[in-house]
């Protein structure tokens, strides 16, 4: 192809040239030869012409019909009329008359000439030269091309023959040349086809041409080598493949023991668990009784040094319970066992509910916390709540003991949200001692502690950090922290969690366009209180100072929309309990109810100084629930007659613990005992369910662990008897028990129990599952309040406490002084009004002089009559046919006070 296609191109534009020239020469010179007739015949027929000698004319036109070529004349008079005609006929139109010169048409088969005859063609034939313009006629000739068209099909056909017999001679000469290469070629890809396919013996013969025997040779070379090679690799594969057998053999062998080691290693994992879960129960069941017995104690009347005994054994054992929580759980981490739970929680009470427990410890070292969740993140979330409130207890805690002064801030916000589920993160920022880069390098690590020489200080076994990694990793989420020396630190979460359907719930109508003022000196504590009385759809105006709120108060009350509620943030540091009581009396007479919020550390500080302290007291950090109920209730107060004494119902919740140890058995029966349950005991599984078949309780307090049968034994013969009573109604169980380890609660939950406890357990857990199984109310836990001291208790308290009066009047005496001087002399007075308001009947005015007298006895150290004061009160205010008893009491501890303070004097 590459020979004969330039060939073929050339011979056919070359061909294609020439014989083209020769016929366009051809044609030329049969028209010039036909012109040259014309003009030859002028001159002969112009005398003929001008004598009408048609005769002569005809000969002439005979004669040129013998010239080669010429098909017709005609001689033409000067309108173009024939004079003489000789040949055939014209087959086509003349020419185009032009009285001065030759005219020509050309049509494919012939030329037509049209010559005009003038006078001087005449003179031109007599020797004359004069010019004479006059036309005496015209001729006209028809030229064939029948003969030029002959020849030239001739010349291409001559043409045509060359070109094939040199397109024949150049195919001849390449098909012979290209043989001559593409036989060996075609050689050389077949051997290295053979080689390619594995026949490395193939080798390439002389192919005849010297470069290609080179390459030959160097294929043949190759294949040598190759063939060595393969020999070579065999070799090692049969090599290699012997010693991968006898590996195999090895490696089977240890796989064999490896095996055994791993039984072993399981069966001593077992054990371990087992041991760890009997270890956790046997240590829990004393220590339960250690903290409950401690607590018991505590209330008692001791002194100050027993006392302080009391508290170095309940912090040494609430030490060892968090040891032994964080070992556990680090040994369920490590053994694979812990299950992540999959429940709805609301992220902000889980965050507050935490901050909440956490605020003693931060509050002892006046430490401020604060929790700021914005508005965008959403709060109805899908995981386990447990787990992640046990990594931010561990997180604030961690921040408490490593923060001298300042704030710790619990910051929550969303970083993307999708309709399935939502990335949140959250921050734990304090502003303590701070970490190094060496410091952080240590975090996250089993039983280590960023700074060693805080150990004593701060305690801990250093799992807290570590158990907290491997559980948000578990979630399927990261934990970090960025941290300056000196400045403080920010560990952070960053957790997907899928959303809950069930939105949250609007707060209370009544709330709704109402004006609070709100006291807070501490920045971000303002600002988070703000956006929670804000989400209570409630309008806020913030003040930082005291003195400032009351003047905005004062100022609102002449608009139309007066300040009806005040949130007063406070510390013992800033305000003092008088101060704050004669703020909210000034508050209170232009018509604004005060909700005071303070550390919990100060609470007995400022309760004595408000008059409704339960309703107008909380701690902080705020919790927005709280803050919501408290502030309804200031602005829809109930009615007198609701405030009932022990549980919030017509009777009290009745009770059945079960437990083998008697220590635990007695702990649990006096802490409900206290909160006013009715409790009955049982020390086995055959005395529970007998108990239970006897009689019908609220709820039962089953222990798991006991001799004989145990608690889930026990649990499920009482409910095979309940199916067998129809009348029988289904009664709670829950479990109390010690077991940290494995997935306890969901054998418990199998063996027909409802909840569980872990102990130690504590008197808000016992109030708070009763209420939740039997929506019963126990009476608040925690020290027994004044007003439910019966009449024959009061007289064993004292009538005159000088200490007391001291502390209530913030370690002045010279105040002391003054409150007590003042209550003494508004005594009579009180007590004149007191039997005046009795004889006319008038409850109101008794209930009123009654109260008025006993916040004043808040000030002063007058435990029996302050005692005597709230017993009559609530008498009084639930119409108890014992309130004249009461107010004989009151009359009679108003005289001794008078009598001892006259004698003192």
């Amino acid at each position: 192809m590459l020979t004969l296609l330039p060939s073929c191109l050339l011979a056919l534009v070359l061909g294609s040239y020439f014989t083209w020239q020769q016929l366009a020469e051809m044609h030329g010179n049969l028209v010039g030869r036909g012109q040259l007739i014309v003009q030859q015949l002028a001159p002969l027929a112009a005398p003929a012409l001008a004598q009408n000698y048609h005769n002569r004319l005809q000969r002439i036109a005979n004669r040129v019909l013998d010239q080669t070529d010429i098909r017709a004349v005609s001689f033409l008079d000067s309108e173009l009329g024939t004079i003489v005609h000789a040949g055939p006929s014209l087959n086509g139109p003349l020419p185009p008359q032009d009285p001065t010169q030759l005219t020509m048409v050309r049509d494919n088969s012939a030329t037509h000439l049209l010559m005009p005859v003038l006078g001087y063609h005449q003179n031109l034939a007599s020797g004359s030269n004069d010019r004479d313009d006059h036309l005496l006629g015209w001729i006209a000739l028809e030229i064939s091309h029948h003969n030029a068209l002959l020849q030239g099909y001739r010349n291409l056909l001559a043409s045509l023959l060359l070109i094939l017999s040199v397109l024949l001679v150049s195919a001849f000469l390449a098909l012979r040349v290209g043989r001559s290469i593409s036989d060996p070629l075609r050689r050389i890809q077949q051997g290295v086809s053979q080689l390619r396919d594995g026949h490395l013996e193939t080798r390439l013969p002389s192919l005849r041409s010297h470069e290609l025997d080179e390459l030959a040779a160097g294929i043949n070379r190759m294949a040598e080598v190759m063939q060595h090679a393969q020999e070579e690799m065999q070799n090692s594969i049969d090599q290699a493949t012997e010693d991968v057998r006898q590996n195999l053999e090895t490696i089977e062998i240890q796989n064999i023991e490896l095996d055994m080691v791993r039984r072993e290693a399981l069966e001593a994992s077992r054990i371990k668990s087992e041991f760890l879960a009997n270890m956790s129960h046997e240590i829990r069941t004393p220590l339960n009784g250690i903290i409950g017995f401690t607590n018991l104690l505590q209330k008692c009347e001791l002194t100050p040094r027993q006392h302080d005994y009391l508290n170095t054994i309940q912090k040494s054992a609430d030490s060892l319970l968090d040891i032994i929580n964080e070992i556990l759980d680090f040994s369920k981490i490590e053994a694979g066992k812990l299950v992540l739970e999959h429940t709805p929680f609301n992220l902000r009470e889980l965050i507050q509910d935490t901050l909440t427990i956490l605020a003693p410890a931060a509050h002892a070292k006046h430490l401020e916390l604060v929790s700021l969740i914005y508005r965008d993140t959403p709060l109805a979330l899908n995981g386990d709540p447990q787990r992640l409130r046990q990594v931010l207890t561990n997180l604030i805690s961690n921040a408490i003991k490593f923060t001298n002064e300042g704030t710790i801030a619990v910051r929550a916000m969303v970083e993307d949200i999708g309709e399935e589920f939502a990335q949140l993160r959250i921050s734990v920022h304090d502003t303590g001692i701070g970490l190094s880069q060496e410091d952080l390098n240590a975090l996250f690590q089993a039983f280590s502690q960023a700074d060693n020489s805080l150990t004593r200080q701060a305690g801990g076994t250093g799992l807290g950090l570590v158990i907290s990694k491997r559980l948000i990793e578990q979630m399927g989420g990261e934990i970090g922290v960025n941290s300056v020396p000196g400045e403080g630190s920010e560990f952070w979460i960053r957790l997907s969690l899928p959303l809950d359907d069930h939105s949250e719930d609007e707060p209370p109508t009544a709330l709704h366009g109402h004006r609070v003022a709100l006291l807070e000196q501490h920045e971000l504590a303002r600002q988070s209180i703000q956006h929670q009385l804000e989400d209570c759809g409630l309008e806020v105006q913030p003040f930082a100072e005291l003195d400032s709120l009351l003047a905005g108060v004062a100022a609102a009350r002449q608009e139309e929309r007066p300040v009806g509620l005040a949130v007063l943030g406070v510390t013992s540091r800033d305000t003092s309990a008088e101060e704050l009581a004669q703020r909210i009396a000034d508050l209170e007479r232009l018509g604004c109810k005060c909700l005071v919020l303070c550390p919990t550390t100060e609470q007995m500080f400022y309760q004595e100084v408000l008059p409704e302290a339960q309703i107008q007291l909380q701690s902080k950090p705020a919790h927005r629930d709280k803050l919501q109920a408290a502030l309804g209730e200031l602005l829809t107060p109930q009615p007198t007659g609701s405030q009932t004494l022990g549980p919030l119902g017509n009777r009290a919740p009745r009770l059945l613990c079960v437990d083998d140890n008697p220590a635990n058995l007695l702990l649990v029966q006096t802490l409900l005992g206290d909160m006013g349950a009715a409790v009955t005991v049982a020390d086995s599984g055959h005395a529970a369910v007998e108990a239970a078949q006897r009689e019908r309780f609220d709820l039962i307090f089953m222990d798991v662990q006991m001799p004989g049968m145990d608690g889930r034994q026990a649990t499920r013969a009482i409910r095979q008897w309940e199916a067998g009573q129809p009348e029988q109604r289904h009664t709670p169980i829950i479990a109390l028990t010690a077991h940290a380890l494995a997935n306890e609660r969901r054998a418990l939950l199998q063996s027909g129990m409802d909840d569980y406890m872990t102990k130690p357990i504590n008197e808000r857990q016992l109030a708070q599952v009763v209420h939740k199984w039997t929506r019963l109310h126990l009476r608040s836990p925690g020290a027994q309040q004044v007003h439910e001291v019966q009449p024959a208790s009061i007289g064993h308290l004292s009538v005159l406490d000088s200490e007391e009066g001291l502390r209530l009047a913030a370690g002045k005496p010279d105040l002391a002084a003054d409150m007590l001087s003042m209550l003494l002399a508004s005594l009579d007075a009180d007590r004149q009004a007191i039997h005046q308001a009795r004889r006319d009947g008038d409850r109101a005015a008794l209930i009123e002089r009654v109260h008025r007298l006993h916040g004043a006895t808040r000030y002063c150290g007058v435990p029996q009559l302050r005692a005597a004061c709230q017993h009559s009160e609530t008498l009084l205010k639930q119409h108890a046919p014992a309130a004249d008893t009461a107010l004989d009491e009151l009359d009679a501890a108003i005289l001794r006070l008078a009598g001892e303070a006259k004698f003192g004097a």
